[in-house]
């Protein structure tokens, strides 16, 4: 490792820098990108993430964060800073250059939530250098608020009434939503701070490590089958506006069957333990495994790299896949694939598929009309699309 040079100081040059992650899977798996262009940048400064404990095990062996701290779900912003604050590590002398002796605390925070709270926390834990998207009357907690990029398209939820008159319109999806620039996905969104530290803003496909041993130990725990695994992700936390149909699923699983020599994994969490055991209990006759509620984080990441494809509503499991190296075919309607698809935005390998219907993307939690975006994807579509990325090279 060579020893870096610091022409100005630690703060402009930070030696241990923290990075305040985002609170939800996807939106961490879309920030591997930026992390990993960081790393490339500042190869020999100590990267701690600081994240929600349940989003622990998706860091694990990554390549970009020398460290992984945590805080607890009901921690307060004030706690947390207390133990910022009193973070320290020994100066070695690939990190001083005058070189010395002693420990330092953290020179540098990069804040990727846009949350007050999330730049009170690095602000109370006297960091000196903070930087983070400005706005959300929070510039006040930060010493560089970086300005929003103007040439993108955001995710604005729709209020009901708004829904009910572009269904009323008359108009099809086309006319009435606009082209969405590929630079509007969340990848950039995240590399564009990055970039305020040096990194480079060329996008990177989203990774998350999970090693071989890791495979095999959650192929033999839980039994999954050997040859073509075929993975069924019908839950969304977000919301029911993002769950395509159960009896879809199902549909499409059947189907599957009759075209490739596959067997199926079924993933979700506790809470969609019901409606995996529903779909389960569909498809007879069939190598399958229910993993619904049934496995922490890191043995998901594993068993979703065992799997070739991923049949998916947009969550974070879907995020967790493509970054894991299984090819997915993903389903949208209530959100935009332009903003938030799976991996690499263009990559060949996934396919993204778009209901159709004047009030989509909505962006909201429930549909307050008939679900017409959701139930315009049909299971021929769904089913071809596996079978292209189950069969492809």
């Amino acid at each position: 490792m060579t020893t870096p040079l610091y022409p100005l100081s630690s703060i402009l040059y930070p030696r241990r820098l923290l990075v305040r992650g985002v609170n939800w899977i996807g939106d961490a798996v879309m920030s591997t990108p930026a992390l990993l262009r960081l790393r490339e940048a500042l190869p020999d400064t100590h990267i701690t993430l600081l994240t929600h404990e349940k989003l622990a095990g998706l860091w694990a062996g990554h390549p970009a964060v020398n460290e992984v701290v945590t805080f607890a779900a009901k921690e307060g912003a004030f706690s947390v800073a207390r133990r910022l604050r009193a973070w320290r590590r020994p100066l070695t002398p690939a990190l001083s250059h005058a070189g010395g002796e002693g420990e330092e605390g953290f020179d540098a925070a990069l804040v990727l939530p846009n949350s007050i709270r999330s730049g009170l926390e690095v602000r109370l834990a006297g960091i000196p250098r903070r930087i983070g998207y400005a706005g959300s009357w929070r510039n006040w907690l930060l010493t560089e608020a970086v300005a929003w990029r103007t040439d993108v398209v955001k995710m604005r939820k729709r209020t009901p009434e708004e829904v009910r008159r572009l269904v009323a319109s008359g108009l099809d999806a086309q006319q009435r939503v606009p082209t969405t620039p590929s630079s509007s996905h969340h990848i950039f969104h995240y590399l564009h701070l990055a970039a305020a530290l040096g990194a480079k803003p060329e996008p990177l496909a989203p990774h998350i490590a999970v090693t071989d041993a890791e495979v095999a130990a959650v192929k033999e725990k839980f039994d999954l089958p050997d040859g073509l695994i075929v993975g069924l992700n019908a839950g969304a936390e977000y919301g029911p506006a993002k769950r395509w149909p159960a009896d879809r699923f199902i549909a499409a699983a059947k189907e599957l069957r009759a075209r490739l020599d596959c067997s199926f994994v079924i993933f979700g969490g506790a809470a969609d333990s019901g409606l995996a055991t529903e779909i389960g209990a569909a498809i007879p006759e069939v190598s399958l495994v229910n993993l619904a509620g049934r496995t922490s984080l890191r043995e998901l990441c594993a068993a979703l790299r065992a799997c070739r494809v991923v049949l998916t509503n947009d969550t974070g499991p879907m995020h967790i896949a493509a970054a894991v190296g299984a090819r997915v075919a993903g389903l949208f309607a209530s959100t935009s694939p332009a903003l938030t698809g799976p991996g690499l935005p263009g990559d060949t390998r996934h396919s993204l598929l778009c209901g159709e219907a004047p009030c989509a993307p909505c962006f909201l939690r429930e549909c307050p009309i008939d679900f017409r975006c959701m139930n315009s994807l049909p299971v021929s579509a769904a089913v071809d699309a596996v079978e292209r990325a189950a069969r492809g090279p």
